[in-house]
């Protein structure tokens, strides 16, 4: 028998079939000693699902509860014991809440939602409804231990026991009716954002939403359904045609042109985050997006006015590789010390900071477009993108010059 070693001999390269093979009470000491690596633990506790020899059952207990062993294994460790009662008054006690190692807020809220703690429901509702998640995971921990509860004590109770006051519980609703095959377009009237995001993701019949566009009891409504229609469909005719009979409503943001407009809606309304005003993702299937710039011309372009300038400019960077790391939507060509900023997004230019007067007078003479402080400054409003943990509205120059890391 090939031991757990050689079974596992490096990080993220187990052998799966070996260690389902494998004795159950060996994996069980493994998992218990402290002393082995977390990333060889692990596995074998998942490799001891359905298997469990009952004398560890205390000892696995006992690394569950110590708030100094891995959370890694400590969440594997809840998951394979969610059957185990016993585990409930510990992980109902108020002492949970100051634990803050990683993911173990969410697997606590999990494993009573498992061991069909109804106490725990909200709390699962509103980690089921987070931000950067666009669809139910049964692997979720919010997502599974709502299921558990379903499964225990039926859909009604839970949904009884939730209300609608949050919109955590009104999207969770949703989703119940959606399983139960009901119909949910009313839901894309739903005063918040991401509700009625999640309803229109869950459409299914076309010609309910070609009807619902008449009896829709908000602008914002009739528009979620159109963009669901055409999430359906792929009919941009159709949804020109729509967006037309709606008054081809928008945002307007003050200050915001239509260049720079149309080069912003069509780079990031298309993946907003869900509290987006719908109309932006509306406007970007419905409108002509701007000829997608050549940015290698684009950077030989500005690089050659710099120098003819006078300007000596170092090599262009992608904004990952001046920041070492991540990506985003522009080049820095640095000259004297000041790094110029060059949007992928079209002939945009700007400085970190105050820029030399030739620079500017050199990238208009190749054709960009200078974006000073004041229309950088401009906030589109209603478009909220994801940057460094947040899902907001950005400004004009935060878009068109972006950097995540």
């Amino acid at each position: 028998m090939r031991s757990i070693e050689d079974l596992i001999p490096r990080a993220g390269s187990d052998d799966t079939a070996g260690l389902r093979e494998a004795d159950a009470e060996e994996l069980a000491r493994y998992v218990v000693d402290r002393g082995h690596p977390w990333w060889r633990r692990r596995p074998c506790v998942i490799a001891l699902t359905g298997r469990v020899p009952e004398r560890y059952v205390p000892e696995l207990i006992a690394c569950v509860q110590d708030p100094r062993d891995t959370s890694e294994v400590r969440r594997s460790l809840l998951d394979l014991l969610a059957d185990r009662v016993e585990l409930l008054p510990w992980l109902r006690h108020e002492e949970r809440a100051a634990d803050t190692s990683y993911g173990m807020g969410e697997a606590f809220l999990k494993a009573r939602g498992l061991l069909g703690d109804r106490t725990a429901a909200r709390g699962l509702a509103t980690l089921a409804a987070s931000p950067q998640r666009s669809a139910r995971d049964a692997g979720d921990a919010g997502d599974a231990g709502l299921d558990g509860l379903v499964d225990r004590y039926g859909a009604d109770a839970i949904l009884a026991e939730l209300g609608e006051g949050r919109p955590e519980d009104r999207e969770f609703h949703v989703w119940m009716r959606h399983r139960a095959d009901e119909d949910v377009t009313d839901a894309l009237a739903d005063p918040d954002r991401r509700v009625a995001y999640v309803a229109q993701s869950l459409a299914t019949d076309a010609d309910r939403l070609r009807a619902y566009l008449d009896e829709a009891p908000t602008t914002e409504a009739k528009v979620w359904a159109a963009y669901a229609l055409y999430g359906l469909t792929e009919d941009q005719a159709e949804a020109k045609a729509v967006y037309d009979r709606l008054g081809r409503p928008r945002v307007e943001v003050e200050g915001l042109d239509e260049e720079l407009r149309r080069a912003i809606v069509h780079a990031y309304a298309p993946g907003c985050e869900r509290p987006s005003d719908p109309r932006w993702r509306l406007e970007a299937v419905c409108t002509d997006p701007p000829a997608r710039p050549d940015v290698d011309d684009q950077l030989r372009r500005a690089t050659a006015a710099l120098a003819a300038a006078g300007l000596a400019p170092k090599p262009p960077v992608s904004c990952g590789e001046d920041n070492q790391q991540g990506d985003g939507t522009y080049h820095v060509i640095e000259i004297g010390g000041d790094p110029l900023l060059i949007s992928t997004l079209g002939p945009f230019a700007t400085a970190e900071e105050d820029a030399p007067d030739a620079a500017r007078c050199a990238l208009a003479s190749a054709g960009f477009r200078w974006i000073d402080e004041e229309t950088g400054a401009i906030r589109v409003t209603d478009l909220c993108v994801y940057s460094f943990g947040r899902r907001d509205s950005l400004t004009v120059d935060a878009l068109l010059f972006f950097w995540q890391d």
